[in-house]
């Protein structure tokens, strides 16, 4: 079993930030990727950014730039740190832990970047 615990989120104007901090539990293996997803009032759920344990990163076009992953290995745990928002960011993010060909999400957070 594995546990994903997200915090952070809110709501934001235009051109703020925000951090998105998640805490995964279980049964943690050392090799997996933990990131990022979001989803939007009826759009498919989407990458935003992703983290291998080594620290190979990939990111979604429309954050590159502006969102930065990061990862603690020993906690088992991964940062979002997302600057210059959007209105277009606004959405339900998803923290993903992907090991031995299986993936575990978490419960989401809501983000909202609105004037």
């Amino acid at each position: 079993q594995v546990q994903l615990v997200e915090s952070g989120g809110g709501s934001v104007q235009p051109g703020g930030s925000l951090r998105l901090s998640c805490s995964a539990s279980g049964s943690i293996f050392s090799i997996n990727t933990m990131g990022w997803y979001r989803q939007a009032p009826g759009k498919q759920r989407e990458l935003v950014a992703r983290i291998s344990n080594g620290g190979t990163t990939n990111y979604a076009d429309s954050v590159k730039g502006r969102f930065t992953i990061s990862r603690d290995n020993a906690k088992n745990a991964v940062n979002l740190e997302m600057n210059s928002l959007k209105p277009e960011d606004t959405a339900v993010y998803y923290c993903n832990l992907y090991q031995r060909l299986k993936n575990y999400w978490g419960q989401g957070t809501q983000v909202t970047v609105s004037s």
